[in-house]
């Protein structure tokens, strides 16, 4: 890997840091004073020596005792003030980056869902901003901490003997050469150990949500054989992690040995020759081994700050992503639907595979128009694109006559409303669920969507009513009481497009005659896209559409084109002898 994305990287993150510089100021001179403390512990070893047990001082000796216990006092208030201001600002920029990477996540265009596991998305804001929660907090906090302190102390070996301190500073770049190569490996490592993880969670999140499919399929087995396959590749790499990291310690250790060593050598030689005091050697050398450690410990911090970085290439890439849905510089608001809907030429698909192909509709306000037609024909590619949740190709889809792309995200899909065949809900109480997207409206309203939606009496039949939780994807409801939810849901809103999208096709008999008449409700006034599985639902429609290979091949109403004899007519007769 280059040095080029981690030096971008690196100022990416002190952009964000720059926000706290107050604090972050406040740190450094904390930082400062812990390595100036650190220091003067090594040089007063001189003076306890050389005045105390050689010179037999007993003024020092009066003196120094108060003056080391105040050392360490303040060493520790410093340290402590560096140590909560440095985690502050560490763990606020990472909250920072959680906040950004999931509203970014939540405003990407629905192509990218499409293109990128779930589990690999939530490993992101979850796996990944922890690793760069180790290397922004911990890491920077450490390696601060650490280069004040080696400042000072290498100020403390010059001062007392700089011939020494030359012979002692040519070791560091020695040992920084395996410390370079261990992170190179280190990021390599960490890079491939998050991919493995996205995909544990990946499987998790299929695995856990998917289970009444896993068992009724017998799938135990072979899912947990997925997942302890992907979990032992998370382990072998995980110990190369381990490995890598075990080894930077002991080499570090063997090499400051043979620097220790070599002083002792050469430094007892200056004392015996009488060319130094045994004070001034032993002030070198308390400094020296004081040195030691942190830049042992900094080999640690750069273990990390790799892994660090292995993950912000990892969050920043999706960061990175441009929505496919851009709004104009400066677009139109859509406070209301007056007049058509209007498809004019629209070519659209997937994977540059068309499915809509120059298909051209007008559809009247509070017209009811039903779309039918084969599996993969198109129908649902044709209302996304309304509340442009993909982009047409070619050609446009107009409001009132302008295009859709003129007006704001929020403003035009305020303006749609649409219950699905997948029924969302979450994980929160029924008032809630109703209420998703009309936050603070009032309670009476709530109820008053939900009788519409002749949901009121479940409702009241729950454990705490409108204030009952109904679990993820409503689990505790049946899919006709979660579809009238959702129902409810629409209904509140009060948007004056509707998209129905196979809203009944899973339901059984009972559940859809009570959710056909919430629909009916729902759909009073409004414009009206349903999409119908079960074509009896659709006989009412003011006008129905038959989509065959991307085009409207039929259009008219239910008797109609059952005369005509052509698609509809067949779709109709395989449908009535299926349920026959």
């Amino acid at each position: 890997m280059n040095k080029t994305p981690s030096v971008g990287l690196y100022r990416r993150l002190l952009a964000m840091v720059k926000p706290y510089w107050t604090k972050l100021a406040l740190a450094m001179m904390c930082l400062g004073m812990v390595g100036a403390c650190t220091g003067a512990m090594a040089y007063l070893v001189k003076d306890v020596i050389d005045g105390v047990f050689v010179a037999k001082n007993i003024w020092l000796l009066k003196i120094l005792p108060p003056a080391i216990v105040v050392l360490f006092l303040f060493k520790g208030l410093f340290s402590y003030g560096q140590s909560y201001l440095m985690t502050y600002v560490g763990e606020r920029v990472v909250a920072n980056i959680r906040n950004g990477l999931y509203r970014h996540i939540i405003n990407l265009s629905t192509s990218y869902f499409d293109k990128n596991a779930t589990g690999m998305l939530i490993s992101r804001v979850t796996n990944d901003v922890a690793q760069i929660q180790g290397a922004v907090s911990g890491a920077v906090t450490g390696s601060l901490k650490e280069v004040s302190t080696v400042v000072c102390l290498l100020v403390v070996i010059f001062i007392r003997n700089w011939e020494l301190a030359i012979w002692a500073v040519l070791v560091f770049p020695i040992a920084v050469i395996p410390l370079v190569k261990f992170g190179r490996r280190l990021r390599k490592i960490s890079t491939r150990s998050q991919e493995t993880m996205a995909r544990i969670v990946t499987i998790l999140h299929e695995t856990i949500s998917g289970n009444r499919i896993v068992k009724t399929f017998c799938m135990e087995e072979y899912e947990a054989g997925r997942f302890e396959k992907e979990n032992e590749q998370f382990f072998l790499l995980e110990m190369k992690n381990a490995r890598v990291r075990a080894i930077s310690s002991p080499l570090m250790e063997l090499l400051g040995g043979f620097g220790i060593a070599f002083i002792v050598g050469y430094g007892g030689y200056q004392v015996v020759k009488g060319t130094s005091t045994p004070g001034t050697f032993f002030s070198f050398l308390t400094a020296l081994i004081m040195l030691y450690d942190p830049v042992r410990r900094l080999a640690g911090v750069n273990n990390t700050v790799q892994q660090g970085v292995a993950a912000a290439i990892r969050v920043f890439d999706v960061m990175d992503t441009p929505p496919e849905i851009q709004e104009r510089p400066d677009p139109l608001t859509l406070t209301t639907v007056k007049s058509a809907v209007t498809f004019d030429r629209v070519v659209f698909g997937y994977n540059d595979k068309p499915v809509l192909k120059n298909l051209c509709l007008s559809v009247s306000i509070g017209e009811v128009l039903a779309v039918v037609g084969t599996s993969g024909g198109g129908k649902t590619s044709l209302v996304n694109l309304i509340p442009r949740l993909y982009d047409v190709w070619e050609g446009s889809v107009l409001i009132d006559g302008r295009d859709v792309r003129d007006f704001s995200l929020r403003s035009l899909r305020s303006q749609v409303a649409m219950v699905s065949q997948q029924t969302i809900l979450f994980n929160d109480t029924v008032r809630n669920n109703i209420a998703y997207g009309c936050v603070g409206m009032a309670p009476e309203e709530v109820e008053r969507a939900a009788e519409q939606a002749y949901a009121v009496d479940f409702i009241q039949a729950l454990g705490q009513g409108f204030d009952t939780i109904i679990g993820e994807q409503g689990a505790m409801l049946s899919g006709g009481e979660r579809q009238r939810l959702s129902i409810a849901r629409a209904i509140l809103k009060d948007a004056p497009i509707l998209i129905l999208d196979e809203a009944t096709s899973s339901l059984d008999t009972e559940s859809e005659f009570a959710v056909q008449k919430a629909l009916e409700n729902l759909m009073k006034g409004r414009t009206t896209f349903v999409i119908a599985h079960r074509l009896s639902t659709i006989r009412n429609a003011d006008r129905i559409i038959v989509i065959d290979d991307g085009t409207i091949a039929e259009e008219g109403k239910h008797e109609d084109l059952l005369a005509r004899s052509g698609l509809y007519r067949k779709l109709y007769d395989m449908q009535f002898k299926q349920e026959e």
